[in-house]
């Protein structure tokens, strides 16, 4: 239902959001240099940032479509099934992604603080 162009396009959107190669083939999305999501153009899966409890409730919610990722899965980040996941909750895992990442007034301009 999703693509990675998807993933680019709402996390380039975002404030101050940037794409940068890292380890030579994983495209991470960066926000004052600090990752907030990650995975490969030509993947089916991307890692996003979360809290252990959303990551919970995803895993909990579909298991086919959401997993912890590897390595950094026990801090929350959350593997999703590009194929699988509705645009609709792939825009709002970025965008909470984001608003953990960023500082706290650059998340607050980012829909007014909502």
């Amino acid at each position: 239902m999703s693509t990675f162009d998807d993933v680019r396009r709402i996390a380039l959107g975002l404030p101050e959001a940037e794409e940068r190669i890292t380890w030579e083939v994983d495209v991470t999305f960066r926000v004052r240099d600090k990752i907030f999501a990650m995975g490969g153009p030509d993947g089916t899966h991307v890692s996003i940032k979360a809290s252990p409890d959303r990551q919970a409730e995803l895993v909990d919610l579909d298991p086919e479509t959401f997993a912890p990722s590897a390595y950094v899965g026990r801090f929350g980040w959350v593997t999703v099934d590009l194929a699988r996941v509705e645009p609709f909750l792939l825009e709002d895992l970025l965008r909470d992604a984001w608003r953990r990442t960023a500082p706290k007034k650059l998340a607050a301009t980012l829909d007014g603080g909502a």
